[in-house]
């Protein structure tokens, strides 16, 4: 090898081994996505929430509840100044309608005033309303924008989808659904509010006798249709007698025609009325026996007293009293109310552990018990009940002014609630006796002697379908 080619491939290597090396190879990430903002998302939270606390059913509720109030009011003015036309002698009964007359008037007036109120209230409400929807949609709006994996819209397109194919299927398996959920065994549906007091009056005994029951017979005798009855109890709770009065006004002033329809000759005896819970029904007086755990019905026109002997167990002679935390009251171990259908038994038993059990008591000869129903509350957490359209309510005591409708039954369904909310204003502390009379759809009170009357409005909503 000569040795010219050999130089020229040292120098050759020499010059690849003294290059410089490469520089490094990197690349930039660009995000075109901004960052989701987070903290805009948490004041629109907070902002729906509050906009859902300003708005709440109890307040449609409320004005719904005005207006029913209205317009029964209205229908009972009516009534009032159709019974002065009729009845006016220019003297002491004039005199008592244009009270009565006066009274609702008032009532009316302080119902449009509350109206008014609250109709003012509701329409700074709905603009409120309104305008924080409009900036909740526009806000909204915009974080849709962040949506670029289109989850929000795909689920969109999905309840779209899942709501046509409910559609069609409906379609296919058509039936005719009721447009309102069975309430009870009335159409008028369940209880909505209890206003008034309507009448508040001592009649002719002017406190004389501080326990006792007054009402209207729900399925009056011919001539009869117009009629109050009335039973006072002594100091210890018994009684021996109805008095009935032909007109609410000769109730209030204490003409009493046709007076006294004795049952027994004295108290207490094997017939006496033993408690204030009674009612009349049909022309014949239900009440509880004396020192029996059983049912009298005394028969106005026969005078006779037949009964029907309640479940054994049941409990009598003040072991299952109404209650509150303060206090029980005496001989209301069993509460006679009545409704549509007829007459009824509130009581309880060992077997049910001390709950309400409600019976229906059959107008036989004598009478008989239909069907039972117990339920879930415990009858000495309860301070009285009523029926209405087939279903039990049951009140408590709140304070010294106010009772509450918190428990109702229905015996069609067999459904309870414990949230019905429905608040008495009371004239007096106690009330001894509550039944409600279909009527007239009053409910009428003994309290301390003192007879007061409540208007019940009853009336279908989607706000009670919903808490059933």
């Amino acid at each position: 090898m000569k040795l010219s080619a050999i130089v020229p491939l040292w120098a050759l290597l020499s010059l690849t081994q003294q290059a410089p090396p490469r520089e490094k190879c990197s690349c930039e990430l660009s995000l075109e996505e901004k960052p989701f903002p987070h903290d805009k998302l948490q004041t629109v939270e907070g902002n729906a929430t509050e906009c859902k606390t300003h708005v709440t059913p109890e307040k449609a509720l409320e004005l719904e509840s005005l207006l029913l109030g209205l317009e029964k009011r209205l229908t009972q003015l009516h009534s009032d100044v159709s019974i002065l036309e009729n009845e006016d002698d220019g003297e002491l009964y004039g005199v008592l309608s244009l009270f009565v007359i006066e009274n609702e008037m008032v009532a009316i007036r302080h119902l449009m005033d509350k109206l008014n109120r609250t109709t003012l209230e509701y329409q700074v409400l709905t603009a409120d309303t309104i305008q924080q929807l409009e900036d909740l949609k526009f806000e909204m709006t915009k974080l849709e924008k962040f949506d670029t994996m289109k989850v929000v819209m795909g689920r969109r397109v999905n309840r779209h989808l899942e709501s046509a194919l409910e559609t069609c299927m409906s379609g296919v398996n058509s039936t005719v659904a009721p447009t309102q959920e069975l309430y009870g065994t009335c159409e008028r549906g369940p209880l909505r509010n209890i206003t008034g007091p309507v009448i508040n009056t001592q009649g002719e005994f002017s406190g004389s006798y501080a326990y006792g029951a007054w009402g209207r017979d729900p399925k009056p005798e011919a001539g009869k249709e117009r009629w109050y009855w009335m039973v006072p109890l002594t100091s210890s709770q018994y009684g021996h007698y109805v008095r009935f009065y032909s007109s609410l006004n000769a109730l209030i002033i204490g003409v009493s025609n046709p007076g006294n329809i004795q049952i027994s000759p004295s108290n207490p005896t094997t017939n006496t009325i033993q408690g204030p819970n009674n009612v009349l029904y049909g022309g014949a007086l239900y009440y509880n026996c004396y020192n029996q755990d059983a049912v009298c019905r005394f028969n106005l026109t026969t005078k006779t007293v037949t009964n029907v002997k309640l479940p054994k167990g049941t409990r009598y002679n003040s072991k299952s009293n109404f209650c509150h935390l303060e206090t029980c009251f005496l001989l209301t171990d069993l509460d006679l109310i009545t409704d549509e259908s007829g007459v009824w038994v509130v009581y309880t038993t060992t077997q049910a552990l001390g709950n309400l059990v409600l019976s229906k008591v059959e107008e036989t000869e004598p009478p008989s018990l239909g069907k039972t129903w117990t339920t879930s509350v415990y009858k000495r957490s309860v301070s009285n009940t009523f029926m209405a359209c087939g279903v039990l309510y049951a009140t408590r005591y709140i304070n010294t002014n106010m009772e509450e409708v918190f428990y109702s039954f229905d015996t069609t369904t067999g459904m309870e609630n414990f949230k019905v909310g429905i608040f008495i204003n009371k004239v007096s502390p106690n009330i001894y006796s509550l039944n409600y009379s279909p009527v007239d759809q009053m409910l009428y009170v003994y309290s301390d002697a003192k007879m007061v009357s409540y208007k019940a409005l009853f009336g279908y909503s989607d706000l009670y379908s919903s808490q059933e």
